[in-house]
Order: C-alpha cells, then structure tokens, then sequence
C-alpha cells in the first residue's frame, strides 16, 4: 500500500480497532434489524458474530500491516457461516447485502474517526477514499470465496431428501391458515394424535456431529418404544418427531443415562401434545427449551416443563440480567459466596420456607440454612417475605439462564 497517507490511514484503523469489542454487536445487530434471515438463535448468532468478527480483523490488518489483497482468503468463521446459511434454505442475496451494509457502516466509522481526529480536510478526503477503497476490494475478493462456498454447500445439500421433509415440516409448522387435511397431505402423515418434538444438536467444531446426532437418535427409540421421524437440519442438527395414538411417556431419566457417554449431544425436550395445534406447540416447546440451553450453555438433556418459565426470557438475557441485579442486589455477584448464598435463598423458598427440608436439599446441617438466610437478608437489605416473587423469579431465571456473567 505505496500511499502518502499510509499512516493516517493506519492511524484510523487502529482507532476503530481499539473500539472493535462495542463497534462488532453494533453491526451484528444491525444486520438483525434489517435482515430477517440474520434473525438466529443463540447459538448460529454466535456463529455470525464470529463471521462478522473475523471479517473486521481481516480489514484492519489489512489497513494497518500493508498485506496485498492477493492473499486474501475468506475467513474460516465467515466460511463455515455461509456454508450454515445454504444448509438453512437462506438466500445467498441476504449474505451479500449484508457484506454490502457492513461496509457502508465500517466506511461510516472511518469517517467518524477522521473528523475526531481534525487532519486537514484534502488529506482526510484522500485517506477516507483510500480505505473505502481497500475495503471495497475486500469485500469484492470475500463475496467471490462466499458464492462459491455457497453454492456449492446448496447443492450437496439439496440432493438430500431431508432437505424436502424440513421444507415440508417447516411449512406445517408456520403457516396458521394451514388445514388439518391439507397439512396431514403436506407430511404424508396423520396429525389427529398425540405428538412430541425433540431437538437434537451439537455445538460447532465438534468432531464427528453424525456419531452422536445417530446416538441420541437411537436412544429416543429406546426410550420411548417407537420409531420417531427424523429430519436433518444441517450437520449439527436434527429434529425427532414421536407421534403415537395415545399420550407419549418419554422417558428421561433413562435418555439422559443412556446418553452419557455423548457430552457433546444435548437435547430439547417438547411436552407432548394432540392434533395440529399440538404439533406446532410441542415443536416450539422444544425450541423454547433449546433456547435457554443456548443461553445457559447447558448440556444433556433439558424439558420445557423444567424452564418454561426462563425460556420466556431467553431471547432477553441482557434485560433479563438488568432486571435480576435490581432485585437481587449483591446476591448477583459472580464470586462463589453469592452463587451459595443464591442456591440456599432458592432452596429456602421452593421448601416455603422451611429450614429443615431447605437443609436436606443441600446436603447441610439446618444452621448452615439458618446463617445463610441472613447473610443473604443482609445483602439484600430487607427480609426475604418482601418482594418475595421477584425474588424466586429472578433466582429461578439465574439458575436457568446461566445468570450472572460477567
């Protein structure tokens, strides 16, 4: 980068790289706001964060250690991020218009960052065309990589049949106007009974995701004594429908042990359900579920009946976090006092109360209850009987969520 203003244009990139950890959700919501198709959960949102990410790094380095646009590459997040929207039915336009708002809003930063910084106004010009224009040849060099990975990524997926069936399933599941003898036509299947839905994932980077996709697929089987639908999603996904005539028992207890030879696997477990409406409603049960495991980075497996209440709040840790410390006050700290002081405030009230069966909860002697309890009223600077629901709510959304975090 043979350039006069090489170190102004340095200087900009190190200031919007100093500000890249509050600059990159900018941009990630942003893509949100705008896009449906960026509308993930947790854990594909953690995946385009990371896209976006490594996008950024890419063109500060560019910017600042002079690397030729010859040796750009297209970033292995970003990479696999547009290979897990081709497994997802998105289009490849709302990729690229992405990439195209993305570098409206970095160019909109280099301009912010040249008027704080006051150099003259000619060579502020120069230095914003300069960047504008490195970044417009990476974006030109990454969308080529992208449209090929893309590409290519659809059509070994459109040749598998359960591409069809999710589609299928998909469209029974969100469309409301649909009637049951068209939606029964649509599957193939009747809908007049009971049903359950169970979702079956591994985080990304896992070696070998299949193995344990298949395992967990298996052991549904044994578990509730029948042979479920399965529908593959992508490479770390997999839905498992049990339909039956009458009410399905799954059993837990036995799909956890079964399972626990598979630490990656986790899954969602809906509450079964009859007819077309509890088709759809087991189905987003067991999303609800998969959502606050997400958020909590829990493994194993998780029904909706034990976190229907924190899947409300899943999609709003940020809120949800602000709200808890009103509440909560110092019990919120994330040292190991304040989570022991939260498990017996918890254990204390689900045992209304009762210091003796709070104390065989938690495997201690009553007057360890007893000296906690006030600790803990005196953190929060009142008794626990005042603003006593806020109080087990806000203990049951931590536990759930995974709240605090630093």
């Amino acid at each position: 980068m043979a350039d006069s203003n090489d170190a102004l244009v340095r200087a900009v990139a190190e200031r919007i790289k100093a500000d890249l950890d509050q600059l990159a959700p900018v941009m990630t919501r942003m893509f949100a706001d705008r896009i449906p198709e960026f509308r993930h959960d947790d854990e594909i949102r953690e995946l385009m964060e990371a896209s976006t990410g490594s996008n950024l790094a890419a063109i500060l380095d560019i910017l600042t250690l002079t690397i030729g646009l010859d040796d750009i590459t297209v970033p292995p997040a970003a990479a696999e991020y547009a290979r897990r929207f081709a497994q997802h039915d998105l289009s490849l336009e709302a990729l690229l218009r992405a990439y195209r708002l993305g570098e409206h809003m970095f160019v909109q930063w280099t301009i912010r960052a040249l008027t704080e910084m006051a150099p003259p106004a000619g060579t502020a010009l120069a230095t914003a065309g300069r960047i504008a224009d490195l970044t417009n040849s990476y974006i030109d060099k990454v969308i080529e990589g992208l449209i090929d990975i893309f590409d290519s990524e659809r059509q070994r997926w459109d040749a598998r049949t359960d591409a069809a069936r999710a589609a299928q399933m998909r469209a029974v599941l969100d469309a409301d106007d649909l009637d049951l003898a068209s939606a029964e036509q649509m599957l193939s299947a009747s809908l007049r009974g009971w049903h359950q839905f169970v979702l079956l994932w591994t985080p990304p980077g896992t070696a070998d995701p299949g193995t344990a996709l298949r395992a967990g697929s298996a052991a549904l089987t044994a578990a509730s004594g029948r042979a479920p639908m399965l529908v593959e999603i992508d490479e770390h996904t997999r839905w498992v429908w049990l339909a039956s005539a009458g009410r399905p028992a799954l059993d837990t207890a036995r799909l956890a042990a079964d399972l626990r030879s598979q630490p990656n696997l986790s899954l969602a477990v809906g509450d079964p359900a009859s007819g077309l409406d509890g088709f759809r409603r087991s189905f987003h049960d067991a999303q609800l579920a998969r959502a606050v495991a997400v958020a909590a980075r829990e493994r194993g497996v998780i029904r909706y009946a034990d976190v229907a209440m924190a899947g409300l709040f899943a999609d709003r840790l940020p809120q949800v976090q602000r709200w808890a410390q009103r509440v909560l006050g110092g019990l919120m700290g994330t040292d190991d006092t304040a989570a022991r002081l939260r498990e017996t405030v918890r254990a204390f009230l689900d045992a209304r109360g009762s210091y003796t069966d709070a104390a065989a909860r938690l495997h201690v002697h009553k007057n360890t209850v007893h000296y906690r309890v006030r600790q803990a009223e005196e953190v929060l600077g009142h008794p626990l009987a005042e603003h006593r629901l806020d109080i087990e709510v806000a203990l049951r959304a931590c536990a759930q969520l995974g709240l605090p975090r630093s």
